[in-house]
């Protein structure tokens, strides 16, 4: 099934873009959520139409969020966490506790965008990717450390 993108999707491609799926996946998760349209000749007169407004939009979006991937690279994660004798967590750090810390650090960032490839599980420092969009990705330094130890 050929369908024209309305939103930009990693997997699949960008705004404006044929692509051919499956009809499962068009009718359960590209149609519903918006993403995708039917190919008609009114619908592609119409994205033609939307396009400049659609770039100019892309471009502060683009401004907005190389300006959060700088925060993001100069940002320190700092989380306590409980820890026995040797250095190990009770527990782990997760995607979760990292996205919570930033955002309280007042950076606007969403769980999904934090790519961890295994849970936190000692004390230490570590470098976290974190990916905005397909084109910017950036690290972010996490220091796991003892709450008993932790004066900041």
């Amino acid at each position: 099934m050929e369908l024209l993108l309305t939103k930009n999707i990693d997997t699949l491609g960008r705004i404006g873009d044929v692509v051919k799926v499956k009809k499962g996946y068009a009718r359960n998760y590209l149609l519903p959520m918006g993403m995708a349209t039917y190919v008609t000749e009114g619908n592609l007169k119409q994205l033609e139409k939307a396009k400049k407004k659609i770039e100019i939009q892309l471009k502060e979006e683009c401004e907005r969020l190389r300006e959060i991937l700088e925060t993001i690279s100069n940002a320190v994660c700092r989380i306590p966490a409980k820890v026995n004798e040797e250095g190990r967590l009770f527990g782990s750090v997760t995607y979760v506790h990292i996205a919570d810390v930033l955002k309280k650090q007042g950076i606007p960032i969403d769980v999904d965008m934090i790519k961890l490839e295994n849970p936190i599980k000692e004390c230490g420092e570590y470098d976290v990717a974190v990916v905005l969009s397909a084109e910017m990705k950036t690290t972010c330094k996490v220091q796991v450390v003892n709450e008993e130890e932790d004066v900041v």
